[in-house]
Formats: structure tokens, sequence, C-alpha cells
């Protein structure tokens, strides 16, 4: 039960401290320049991708 509790704790610290970096080194996201939630299939055209490239 111990070696469990240990591992589950190594775990949610890892975790956490990756949430962190990611965080602290990612720039900010532009809300404004993101399309709105509903757009999906409204055919507006999308920023970023394979997806998006030109075919």
């Amino acid at each position: 039960m111990a070696r469990t509790t240990r591992l589950q704790w190594i775990f949610w610290l890892g975790l956490v401290a990756f949430l962190g970096w990611d965080w602290a080194a990612s720039p900010p996201v532009d809300l404004r320049q993101e399309p709105p939630l509903i757009a999906a299939g409204s055919g507006q055209a999308t920023s970023g991708g394979h997806c998006s490239m030109a075919k």
C-alpha cells in the first residue's frame, strides 16, 4: 500500500511540474485570433495545423 501511495504522489507531482513548466514556457493565447468554439463546420477558415494546408 505504501508503494502505491508513493507512486501516486510521484505521478501527481510530475503532472503538476509539467503543467507549471508548460504554462511558464508557452506564449499566452490570443483569444481574439482563435475561431469561435461554435465555428466547427461553419466554413470559417482555420489558421494552423496540417489539415488546413492547401492541397
